[in-house]
């Protein structure tokens, strides 16, 4: 199958694409911090460079979006029908790399909680972020 754009329009379009500062991890981020929560972004020195820790909470927060790191049963996640073979094994290379980093925090002693994006959609998100302080006071 064909991509419906251009070399130069795709190029564009996957530029655009960003890795920090997204507007699931904004929402988030916006939240917290006027919750009283505060909390550092995407330590280097963690496995994962996770999005957000809370230090007095040790605890990590990642937000995930769901094409990039191949959320199960979810609408957003579907492989494109172009290169899906190099589609599939990045996003699988991104899975394994979030396994890989998930266990080597909680070997640190780190609580790990992951926020979808699809979580984060106007229909859920405010249950979704009354659940995420919940489990931050909860712990």
């Amino acid at each position: 199958m064909a991509d419906l754009h251009s070399k130069e329009q795709r190029r564009f379009n996957m530029q655009q694409i960003k890795g920090k500062n997204t507007k699931p991890e904004l929402l988030v981020r916006k939240y917290l911090h006027a919750q009283g929560f505060r909390y550092k972004l995407h330590d280097k020195k963690l496995p994962g460079k996770p999005d957000l820790v809370l230090p007095k909470y040790k605890t990590i927060i990642f937000i995930h979006g769901c094409f990039w790191h191949g959320h199960t049963n979810c609408k957003y996640f579907t492989i494109p029908k172009t290169r899906t073979q190099w589609w599939t094994e990045k996003i699988e290379k991104n899975i394994a790399n979030d396994v890989k980093a998930t266990k080597a925090l909680k070997k640190g002693g780190w609580k790990i909680i992951t926020v979808w994006e699809c979580k984060l959609k106007s229909a859920n998100y405010n249950e979704t972020l009354l659940k995420l302080k919940a489990k931050l006071t909860g712990l």
